[in-house]
């Protein structure tokens, strides 16, 4: 899925759980990589290992499996996971990508999907998003919080772009902090005069962009910078943390659908 340098395009690393490792729209490359990646596909039973581009996260982002249980996983068309089966169809506009994504499983069944996209930004970057949606503000964010953390609390709920101004991607300061916005079906990134936009659709399911905010927190020992927007069905990151409503659940016909639509423009 490879196209000429000034086209849109996706190229995809199939042996590597399908993980796109370029995003071109409006002239430039989209995606960040990230340090150490390893030689070869994360195969086999190793702990999640964050290479950069964007992961398919299902059927959690936080959690066991850590990242979902497909980023290990060769994809073709499909991929399998469980009972279930994944699937995916790229479509390519002047400066879009659009992703109709279908997948098997029970009924009944509930998950988490995320596309968890890492963007290859730079200082003063910032994250738009509507005015005072819901935010889920997460554990590793207490210690810049301006009020102490509740005892046993997965999240907090604070209203975008939350105390922290998680719209801005700013220095390196050494904070690494993850938030949901709750039934929040479009983001967009503007960064050195281009914006990109995402917008997800499923009816009948939650809707939510996530968002993470890496200046040089994560990981311990050996910190870099990143700044994730992830459209995701659910509301939670953890798919054992949720409650009614906050997971994806598959209908009775055994069948779900949703779209994906990634979009550039210059600003």
């Amino acid at each position: 899925m490879v196209s000429p340098p000034d086209a849109a395009g996706v190229t995809v690393d199939a042996l590597d759980g399908g993980r796109w490792t370029s995003l071109r729209l409006a002239g430039r490359e989209w995606l960040w990589q990230g340090p150490g990646i390893l030689a070869g596909p994360r195969t086999g039973h190793c702990a999640f290992t964050d290479a950069g581009g964007l992961d398919e996260c299902f059927p959690t982002v936080r959690g066991t499996p850590d990242h979902g249980g497909l980023w290990n996983q060769p994809w073709d068309e499909s991929v399998s996971y469980a009972d279930t089966t994944l699937s995916r169809t790229f479509m390519f506009g002047a400066d879009s990508v659009t992703v109709d994504y279908h997948l098997l499983a029970p009924p009944g069944y509930h998950f988490i999907w995320a596309a968890h996209a890492l963007l290859d930004c730079e200082v003063g970057a910032t994250v738009s998003a509507p005015s005072g949606v819901s935010c889920r503000v997460y554990p590793e964010a207490a210690g810049y919080l301006p009020a102490p953390w509740p005892t046993g609390a997965p999240w907090i709920t604070d209203s975008w772009p939350t105390s922290l101004g998680l719209d801005t991607y700013g220095s390196s300061d050494g904070t690494a902090v993850g938030a949901v916005l709750v039934d929040c079906p479009t983001a967009s990134v503007v960064d050195r005069g281009a914006e990109l936009s995402f917008e997800l659709s499923c009816p009948g399911q939650p809707v939510s962009t996530a968002v993470w905010r890496n200046q040089a927190g994560f990981p311990d020992g050996a910190p870099y910078r990143s700044l994730g927007v992830e459209p995701m069905l659910g509301r939670v990151f953890d798919l054992a943390e949720a409650g009614p409503g906050d997971a994806a659940v598959v209908p009775a016909s055994g069948e779900l659908a949703w779209r994906l639509t990634v979009t550039a423009r210059p600003v």
